[in-house]
């Protein structure tokens, strides 16, 4: 079976249509481990929840947390790690050594790069009035959002779009997204 690691810097919606998708036998994949650098994130209290291994790791908890990052992933066996939400830049030997993949909320390359992610790219994707947006499952490598895409979805804007309903069409159109392309690994 699969092992997955999840890293997620606050609600983990990918998180979650994972651990759905495991429940409802559609996923053949283990979450083994879940990590936040944020204290307050609600991933972290959903991992606890599902009484899945979770920890917490950031510049306060750990002086090197990349390298704590490493460590906790070869610890408990992951093959994937799957970036939901994850704000933080990950290190060469993580993206080395892991098959790391990332949900992107627009068509990449449009709307990738630092600073782009949630309500920003919708806010982008609404201002320069684009007739569609989606989202991208990509391999992660060194640059934000620059990795090989696996699989993108679109869907048409609406003519009263706004940020918010943007937002949430983009989120139910992520979970099918996620888990097409788990299916496969």
């Amino acid at each position: 079976m699969t092992k997955l690691g999840i890293l997620a810097s606050h609600n983990g919606s990918g998180f979650n249509a994972i651990h759905k998708a495991i429940l409802e036998k559609e996923l053949d994949i283990q979450i083994t481990l879940v990590i936040s650098n944020n204290t307050n994130a609600v991933v972290l209290q959903n991992a606890q929840k599902y009484n899945l291994n979770n920890s917490l790791v950031n510049s306060k908890t750990d002086e090197n947390p990349n390298e704590k990052i490493y460590s906790l992933l070869k610890e408990h066996e992951c093959e994937y790690i799957f970036l939901s939400g994850y704000m933080k830049k990950l290190s060469s030997k993580i993206i080395n050594e892991f098959k790391v993949l990332n949900s992107h909320p627009s068509l990449l390359p449009k709307y990738g790069g630092s600073g782009m992610y949630g309500k920003f790219v919708h806010e982008a994707v609404i201002k320069n009035a684009e007739k569609e947006s989606g989202v991208t499952i990509h391999k992660v490598s060194e640059e934000y959002d620059e990795g090989k895409i696996l699989l993108q979805k679109k869907l048409t804007l609406a003519q009263d779009e706004s940020v918010d309903s943007l937002e949430q069409k983009i989120k139910q159109l992520e979970r099918s997204a996620i888990v097409k392309v788990l299916k496969n690994v």
